[in-house]
């Protein structure tokens, strides 16, 4: 593809995403992406067939920027239990950039529509694969103790997905000392569990 051709669609890409943060996804159409990229419906249907195609497409940008942003954490020369801790609030920050950037999309940009879960199962599969990376790390440097990184990877990644909706809220406090609260209450959750020491 040519530079002005990838100049264009990554307009348009750009156009649509503003479109359906102000309007919703479902309430926007073809026409009013075309207006907002100022290029007109047939240079927009010379890129994307249709509405459902470019919403992946746009769905799909804001899930390769999060993944960038925690494969960089992965790869910094930190312990595992610091990289992992870190991992877990860029993540938590990241959606919530992602959310608010896309306007009234809100956390719905993320959890309900069928074409969002779709674009969205093979991020999961990368995510949890980093985080199994950095328990094996963990385990290699003597830092972590478990039998089964696969299923803890697992349970990390879905426990974090739950807590997107409440941390994009505000719910799990947004104060200074909260915060610093709330991330000694994960550590500690995360690292020692909830059992009294024998």
């Amino acid at each position: 593809m040519s530079d002005i051709k990838v100049r264009t669609r990554e307009l348009l890409i750009d156009a649509a995403r503003r479109v359906f943060a102000r309007k919703g996804i479902a309430r926007t159409t073809m026409n009013d992406i075309a207006a907002a990229s100022k290029k007109g419906r047939r240079t927009l249907y010379m890129y994307f067939k249709s509405k459902a195609e470019i919403s992946s497409v746009v769905i799909e940008n804001e899930m390769e920027r999060l993944y960038n942003m925690l494969e960089a954490v992965e790869k910094q020369d930190l312990p595992a239990d610091e990289k992992l801790i870190e991992f877990i609030y860029t993540r938590l920050e990241a959606f919530k950039e992602a959310v608010t950037r896309n306007g009234s999309l809100r956390a719905n940009f993320f959890h309900d529509s069928w074409n969002v879960a779709k674009v969205r199962k093979g991020y999961n599969l990368q995510e949890i694969a980093l985080i199994k990376k950095i328990l094996n790390s963990g385990l290699d440097e003597g830092i972590f103790t478990m039998e089964d990184p696969e299923m803890t990877a697992l349970i990390i990644h879905y426990s974090l997905k739950g807590l997107e909706v409440p941390y994009i809220r505000g719910l799990l406090g947004d104060t200074p000392d909260s915060l610093a609260h709330q991330k000694e209450t994960v550590i500690n959750l995360i690292f020692n569990g909830i059992r009294r020491k024998k």
